[in-house]
């Protein structure tokens, strides 16, 4: 813990779900005075349990805050933080830092901080990458835009909970831009990984062998290599859901209609996302994109450990 640390911001974090607690907990152990804010009394007593505090509405946390992250999943829910009842605009002081993690559309970015801006608080447009594991890590990566006074003041924050902070831009929008892009290729990566699992259990391949070849040759990725235990192991717990990628996807179709370019490839990988969704499997880890296969062309996933008589 640095002396700066110590006498660093005092920091809000709105969202405790699996990037927010574990980017929230390595403030706290970093000497940052942390408030956290979450609509679940679960995700709330856990941060207090850990030594953190919280409060229930973001309102309540912005007339103590610095700087507030906003780790929460969608456009829909940055909108009901900042400006919903309860919402921190009006609460923040001026001269506060908001650094919005989210995925949005970079359109949306830069509305959000034309109207920050308007109430006197500084916005950096961040989208983090990595994952719970690399958040509770610190070892984030983060596609920041902004003006040169927010990066001057989430500069200690983006220390302590960032491996590689990205300087994209000098207004909000370009993060959001960057992050589209690593969506585009998350999403048909987890994708085409499912897909190909399914073929080779469909052509009677082993598919542990499938994970042991792939991960050697050069047909892996990283979402392969990553991805593929899960349905290995058979365990479909949400790091990061389905629905994210329906979510994520849309944006970029969204994103590609207003450009007027074309996004084939990663309109095919929202399609396999949403009949996921559809069948039932949206709250299910993204790998369970997978199960549509299952449905389809009848292949025989390998089970859980419970499932196989395994303790």
């Amino acid at each position: 813990m640095t002396d700066s640390a110590r006498q660093g911001p005092h920091v809000g974090v709105v969202g405790l779900g699996a990037m927010g607690m574990g980017t929230a907990m390595v403030l706290l152990e970093q000497g940052f005075r942390v408030t956290g804010c979450d609509v679940s009394a679960q995700a709330r007593a856990a941060f207090v349990a850990s030594g953190g505090h919280c409060v229930d509405t973001p309102a309540a946390l912005a007339g103590d805050c610095d700087i507030v992250l906003l780790v929460v999943v969608n456009a829909v829910q940055v909108e009901q933080v900042l400006f919903g009842n309860d919402g921190l605009v009006g609460s923040l002081k001026p001269g506060s830092l908001v650094i919005q993690c989210a995925t949005v559309a970079p359109s949306t970015a830069r509305e959000l901080g034309e109207r920050l801006g308007k109430a006197g608080i500084e916005m950096l447009d961040a989208p983090i990458s990595g994952g719970a594991a690399k958040a509770r890590a610190g070892q984030l990566s983060v596609m920041a835009s902004g003006h040169s006074t927010a990066f001057t003041l989430a500069a200690p924050v983006l220390d302590a909970m960032a491996a590689t902070v990205y300087r994209l831009g000098d207004a909000p929008g370009v993060g959001s831009s960057m992050k589209l892009v690593n969506q585009l290729l998350a999403g048909v990566h987890i994708a085409v990984a499912a897909e190909a699992l399914a073929l080779g259990i469909r052509m009677g391949l082993d598919p542990e062998t499938v994970y042991e070849v792939i991960t050697n040759s050069a047909g892996n990725s990283w979402m392969f290599e990553n991805r593929v235990p899960h349905i290995l192991k058979g365990d479909y717990t949400p790091f990061s859901a389905v629905d994210i990628f329906v979510k994520d996807l849309n944006i970029v179709h969204d994103t590609g209609r207003e450009l007027a370019m074309p996004t084939p490839v990663a309109s095919s990988a929202l399609q396999q996302f949403t009949a996921a969704k559809g069948a039932g499997f949206g709250r299910e880890d993204d790998a369970a994109v997978i199960k549509v296969y299952e449905r389809l062309s009848g292949i025989s996933l390998p089970p859980a450990a419970n499932d196989a008589g395994e303790v």
